[in-house]
């Protein structure tokens, strides 16, 4: 099998050098995130729930513009995309991201275990704070498509943040530097897309996104923090240049 992460093994042998990775994100930084994101997180669902679910004027203002501008074909592209936020599509991609960011068989089941495993997580705990702040929806008549549950935080914004944030480690852990920001720009791009469908299609409050991208946000950076004790191969391999010289793995 050849790719960019094969490259990087046996770059030195074919004389191509060895392909650079980005490296794994330190501590402080990753912390400084989660409190940020969990800060600003709690600070919505405090407003949420002082307010007992209604939304601001920001949030029923913009909730007007998307109810006066949804024609087609926008309303049916906001549809099918909106569909990608949920079901079988996110975990496909923990899984994919677990192969990528996963060394040997063992590695990668085990990388794709934890992958599953983050997202599963994420979304029980975006359920439990959903039932526990029982946010009303917009009203059924500005719905475009099915919706189900409590408002806040959103699960499509949640569930499609959270999988974009997976694959983006799967390809930082397995391609270069130019891959990587490439791949994680455009599942930013698609997280971003899927969650604004969402207030686009009437079922969503905007806050109920922003919920969602900060409960994500929060929850990425806790497993990235975990990452080097429950992937202790995957991480010593990236830190093995400094330690013996060689090229990544």
């Amino acid at each position: 099998m050849t790719g960019p992460g094969r490259d990087a093994e046996t770059g030195p042998e074919r004389g191509t050098g060895p392909v650079p990775r980005p490296r794994h994100p330190g501590t402080r930084p990753l912390l400084a995130l989660a409190a940020l994101c969990a800060t600003l997180f709690t600070a919505v669902a405090v407003t949420v729930a002082v307010r007992h679910g209604a939304p601001l004027a920001p949030e029923q203002a913009v909730h007007r513009w998307a109810l006066a501008h949804r024609g087609e074909p926008l309303r049916s592209t906001a549809g099918a995309l909106t569909t990608t936020g949920t079901g079988p599509v996110p975990y496909l991609m923990a899984v994919l991201a677990g192969l990528l960011a996963g060394r040997g068989s063992r590695g990668r089941l085990r990388a794709v275990a934890c992958a599953v495993a983050v997202l599963a997580v994420g979304q029980a705990v975006r359920y439990g704070l959903m039932e526990l702040l029982a946010r009303p929806r917009p009203t059924t008549a500005d719905w475009v498509g099915r919706a189900s549950g409590y408002s806040f935080p959103s699960g499509h914004a949640t569930t499609s943040a959270l999988a974009a944030g997976l694959l983006a480690w799967g390809i930082a852990r397995y391609a270069g530097r130019g891959p990587a920001r490439t791949g994680c720009a455009v599942l930013a791009l698609w997280a971003v897309a899927v969650g604004l469908t969402r207030v686009w299609l009437g079922v969503h409050w905007p806050g109920d996104v922003l919920g969602g991208w900060l409960l994500a946000g929060t929850v990425l950076s806790l497993a990235l923090l975990l990452e080097r004790y429950v992937l202790p191969d995957r991480y010593a391999a990236d830190g093995q240049p400094e330690s013996s010289g060689s090229g990544p793995a």
